[in-house]
C-alpha cells in the first residue's frame, strides 16, 4: 500500500484548500462557514480555469505553475485592503481577515474531507484496476494519460491518432494537475483523484445543506452530517427492498414482493451484487454516488458534482443577497457563475444546464425582484410593462403581474450569463461541435419507454418521501387533507396519461414553488426544485445519440445531478423534521405533538436505515472480493496477475516519449459494409479493446466504437475499414503507417483473432518496419516503424504471399 502517496495527496488537498479559503469567504460572506467547504472545489477551479486556457499555448510545468501562481495572487488578493491598493499602497483588510471561517469550521470541514478521502482510498485499495470491463475506466485512464504527455491542449485521442479529444475532459485535466503537483504516475493518481473527487463532494454537500439549515436556524452540523450521509454513503431502495425479502422462504418471495410493488426475485437468491441496484429502471442506468466510486470510473459525471453543488452555493449566494447590493448580486450572476459554467461545460456537458438552471431558480424565486438586476433604464421600461395598476393586496403579498414577470426577466438575466459561459468554454466547445459529425437531436419519449411509478420510488422514494413530508409541512399545514388530494389527483392523472412520474415530481413541482413564493421555505426547496424537474424532463424527451440504446444515457447523466441536489436539500429538510424531537420536558406536551416528535423520529430513522442498508452490504462484498491479495492503488497492477504476457509490451511503450502513433485492431465487431469480413473481436469492454492506447496514451489509428459517438460513423468506420486493410495487405498497411505516421505496430492476441482468416501480413517483410525484441513477448510483437524507409506502396505485394 502507497501510504506516503496517500498522505501527499492529503496535504496537497488541504494545502489547495487553504489557498482557497480567503477566496470562498468573499464569494459567500452570509453563509455560516464562509463557503468553507467550497475552498478545495474553489481553488481546482481556478487551475483547471487557467490551465484549460493557458494550456493552449504550452502545456505541462510551466502551466501548472502560472496556474498556482494566479491562484495565490487571487487569494491574497482578496486579503488586501481595497480601498489603500487605489492609493497606491499594500494594507490586509482587517474585516476581510475577520471574515475568514473560525478555526472550529475549518477543522470540521477538513475532517469531513479527510474521512471521504481516506473511505474512498480504502475502497480502491482493494479494488485499483483500471479494467475495462463494467466501466470506462479505459476511456478514463487513457484520457489522464494523454493530458499527461500532451504539450498543448486539447490532448490527441488516444483512439483516434492525429486528432484532438472530442470528449470533455475537464475532469480529467484536473486530476492531470493534481498529478502534477504531487509528482504521481498515472497509475497511482487515477485513484487518488477518484477519492479526491469524492472528497469534495460530500464536504460539498456538507457545507452547503449546513450553510441553509443555518440560514433557517436549524442545526448546521445536524444538516450537514444528514447530507453527507445521504450523498457519500447512501443508495436507493433496492437494497432495502432486498433485504427485506430475504426474510421470507423462498416460494413467498414472488408474492411478497408484487404485493410490496418491488420484484427483485429473479435475483432473490444470488449473492448480493453492488451492480443490480443502479439497474432498476428497464433501459437505463440509475447511478448514485455510492456506486459510482465502488465501480471506479474517473468518469465526467462523478467529476462535475463538487462544481455542480459550487454552482449551488453561487445559487444560494445569490439567492441570499439582498436586494440593496445590487453590485455582488451582478458579479455573482454575471462573473462567477460564467466563470463556473464555461468550465463545467468542459468538465461533463450535461450538468453546464443545471448550474444556470440553478441560478434560474434562484433568481426568480429570490426576495429581491430579478428586475432590480436590470441597468436602471431597462428596469424601468419592464416596470412599464407591469403597469402602475394592480396595487399590492392588503395582506402585502406581491401583484400578480410582478410574480409573472419573474420567470421571464430571471430567465433572460440568467441567458445572458450563459452566453458569457459559452465565451469561457468557446475552445472546448466550438472544437466539440466542428469536428464531431455524429447525429444528435433531441426526441420525444414514447409512452412504452417511460418509467413505472414503481421503479420511479424505488430509484427516488427516499427523498420524494422526504421532501412531500417537509412541504405539507409547510404549504398543507392549514388543509393537508386537500393537499394530499392533490397529489393523489395528480398521480392518477399522470398514470392516466401514460406519465407515472407527474406524480411523485409534478407535486414537488407545484408545492416547492407556491412554498417558495410564499416564504414558506428556504434555498432548499430550490434544490428540490430542481431536481424534480430533471426527473420529469428525463420521462418527456431525450438526447437520440450513440451514446447507449434509446433514453440510456440522457437519465445516466440526468440522474448522476438530482443526487448530489437532492441530498443537500434532505439533510435541510430532515434536520427540519429532528427539530421537533422528543425533549426533557417532553411529558408536558399535548399528546399530538408527542405523536408528532416521534413519527418524525421514525421516519428519519427508517430513512438512513433504508438507504444506508447499501453501503451494509456493498463496501463489505466490494473489499473482500480477493483482488488484490495486498491493498495497492497502482490502477495498472492488474496487467501482471490477468495478463502477464502483455505487460512488458505495455511498460515498454508507456516509456516512450510524447504522443506517436501506433496502429492496432480497432475496438468494434462490426461495421456497416463488413459485418463477416473481419469477424467480432475484439469488443468494448474487454481486455483486447486497445488494451495498449488506453493503457499508454500513446493513439491508436482507431480505437473503441465510441468514437461514433464522437465523430460519427463515417469518420470512424473509414479509419476502421483502413487499419483492418493494413493487418491483410502490405501496401495497405504502407499506406496507413504513412498516412497517420504510425511508428509503432502492436500484434497481440486481439489483432491475431481479428485476422486469423484473413491472412495477417508478417510485417518483419516491409522494408521500414522492425521488431522491437525488447517490447516483444511470447504473445505480443511491437513493431518500430521509420517513415523514411518505408516503400512505396505501389512496390510492394498487396498480400502477404
Amino acid at each position: 500500500m502507497e501510504y506516503g502517496l496517500v498522505v501527499r495527496w492529503l496535504v496537497a488537498f488541504l494545502a489547495l484548500a487553504a489557498v482557497g479559503v480567503p477566496l470562498t469567504a468573499r464569494l459567500f460572506p452570509r453563509s455560516a462557514t464562509r463557503g468553507a467547504g467550497f475552498a478545495l472545489p474553489v481553488s481546482a477551479l481556478t487551475l483547471g480555469l487557467v490551465a484549460f486556457w493557458a494550456g493552449r499555448v504550452t502545456f505541462g510545468p510551466l502551466t501548472l505553475a502560472v496556474a498556482l501562481v494566479v491562484l495565490c495572487a487571487l487569494a491574497a488578493a482578496s486579503l488586501l485592503d481595497r480601498a489603500a491598493l487605489r492609493g497606491g499602497s499594500l494594507a490586509v483588510d482587517e474585516d476581510a481577515v475577520d471574515a475568514l471561517p473560525n478555526r472550529t469550521v475549518l477543522v470540521e470541514t477538513a475532517a469531513v474531507f479527510a474521512v471521504a478521502f481516506l473511505f474512498v482510498v480504502l475502497i480502491r485499495a482493494f479494488d485499483p484496476a483500471v479494467d475495462p470491463s463494467a466501466g470506462e475506466k479505459f476511456l478514463d485512464f487513457g484520457l489522464l494519460k494523454s493530458l499527461l504527455r500532451a504539450t498543448a491542449l486539447p490532448p490527441e485521442d488516444m483512439w483516434f491518432a492525429g486528432e484532438a479529444v472530442r470528449y470533455y475532459y475537464g475532469g480529467h485535466l484536473l486530476a492531470a494537475l493534481f498529478a502534477m503537483v504531487t509528482a504521481t504516475p498515472a497509475r497511482f493518481a487515477y485513484n487518488l483523484a477518484l477519492a479526491g473527487f469524492f472528497g469534495m463532494l460530500v464536504v460539498a454537500v456538507y457545507d452547503l445543506a449546513g450553510s441553509v439549515a443555518a440560514s433557517r436556524g436549524r442545526s448546521r452540523r445536524t444538516a450537514g452530517l444528514l447530507g453527507a450521509f445521504l450523498v457519500g454513503l447512501a443508495g436507493n431502495l433496492w437494497t432495502a427492498g432486498w433485504a427485506l425479502l430475504q426474510a421470507f422462504p423462498a416460494g413467498l418471495r414472488s408474492t411478497v414482493g408484487g404485493v410490496i410493488g418491488f420484484d427483485p426475485a429473479p435475483i432473490a437468491d444470488a449473492p448480493f451484487s453492488y451492480w443490480t441496484a443502479s439497474r432498476v429502471i428497464p433501459g437505463t442506468i440509475n447511478e448514485f454516488p455510492l456506486f459510482g466510486w465502488l465501480n471506479g470510473d474517473l468518469h465526467a459525471h462523478m467529476t462535475m458534482t463538487p462544481f455542480l453543488l459550487l454552482g449551488a452555493a453561487l445559487a444560494f449566494a445569490l439567492y441570499r443577497t439582498p436586494e440593496s447590493e445590487t453590485r455582488r448580486r451582478r458579479l455573482l450572476l454575471f462573473g462567477a457563475i460564467p466563470l463556473l459554467g464555461g468550465f463545467q461545460a468542459v468538465v461533463d456537458t450535461w450538468s453546464f444546464p443545471s448550474v444556470f438552471g440553478l441560478a434560474w431558480l434562484a433568481v426568480a424565486a429570490a426576495p429581491a425582484a430579478p428586475r432590480t438586476l436590470l441597468p436602471g433604464p431597462l428596469a424601468a421600461r419592464v416596470d412599464d410593462l407591469l403597469g402602475e395598476t394592480g396595487d399590492a393586496v392588503a395582506d402585502g403579498g406581491r401583484r400578480l403581474s410582478d410574480e409573472l414577470a419573474r420567470p421571464a426577466v430571471a430567465a433572460g438575466l440568467v441567458a445572458g450569463a450563459g452566453i458569457l459561459a459559452l465565451v469561457v468554454a468557446a475552445p472546448f466547445l466550438v472544437g466539440a461541435v466542428t469536428g464531431s459529425g455524429s447525429e444528435r437531436s433531441l426526441a420525444v419519449l414514447p409512452i412504452e419507454m417511460r418509467s413505472t411509478l414503481n421503479g420511479l420510488l424505488i430509484v427516488h422514494g427516499a427523498f420524494v418521501a422526504t421532501f412531500l413530508v417537509g412541504l405539507l409541512g409547510a404549504v398543507g399545514r392549514s388543509r393537508p387533507l386537500a393537499v394530499v388530494g392533490g397529489i393523489g389527483a395528480l398521480t392518477a392523472a399522470g398514470i392516466a396519461v401514460g406519465l407515472p412520474a407527474l406524480g411523485p415530481f409534478g407535486a414537488l413541482l407545484v408545492l416547492g414553488w407556491v412554498a417558495l413564493r410564499t416564504d414558506r421555505a428556504g434555498f432548499e426547496t430550490v434544490l428540490v426544485v430542481g431536481g424534480a424537474g430533471l426527473a420529469l424532463v428525463v420521462e418527456l424527451v431525450f438526447l437520440n445519440e450513440q451514446a447507449g440504446p434509446g433514453r440510456m444515457n440522457t437519465v445516466f447523466k440526468t440522474y448522476a445531478q438530482v443526487w448530489p441536489l437532492w441530498a443537500a436539500a434532505a439533510g435541510v429538510v430532515l434536520t427540519g423534521l429532528l427539530a421537533a424531537v422528543p425533549r426533557p420536558d417532553a411529558s408536558r406536551l399535548w399528546p399530538s405533538e408527542r405523536t408528532r416528535d416521534i413519527g418524525a423520529t421514525v421516519f428519519v430513522a427508517l430513512l438512513l436505515v433504508s438507504t444506508g442498508a447499501y453501503a451494509v452490504f456493498a463496501v463489505p462484498v466490494h473489499i473482500d472480493e480477493g483482488y488484490p491479495e495486498e491493498p495497492t492503488l497502482d490502477g495498472k497492477h492488474f496487467v501482471s496477475v490477468y495478463h502477464p504476457s502483455e505487460e512488458r509490451a505495455i511498460d515498454w511503450l508507456d516509456d516512450r516519449e510524447g504522443q506517436p502513433a501506433m496502429l492496432s485492431a480497432p475496438a468494434t465487431s462490426v461495421y456497416p459494409g463488413a459485418e463477416n469480413r473481419y469477424g467480432h473481436s475484439p469488443q468494448m469492454y474487454r481486455w483486447q479493446a486497445s488494451p495498449a492506447a488506453s493503457l499508454t496514451g500513446l493513439p491508436t489509428v482507431a480505437g473503441w466504437h465510441h468514437e461514433v459517438g464522437y465523430r460519427g460513423p463515417e469518420a470512424y468506420f473509414s479509419r476502421v475499414r483502413a487499419v483492418d486493410d493494413a493487418y491483410t495487405s502490405k501496401a495497405a498497411a504502407v499506406e496507413v503507417l504513412r498516412e497517420y505516421d504510425v511508428q509503432y505496430v502492436w500484434v497481440g492476441p486481439a489483432e491475431r483473432t481479428r485476422y486469423a482468416d484473413f491472412g495477417m501480413i508478417d510485417f518483419d517483410s516491409i522494408q521500414g518496419v522492425e521488431r522491437v525484441e525488447a517490447a516483444s513477448t511470447p504473445t505480443v510483437t511491437v513493431y518500430r516503424v521509420t517513415n523514411a524507409e518505408l516503400p512505396a506502396a505501389s512496390t510492394v505485394n498487396s498480400t502477404d504471399g
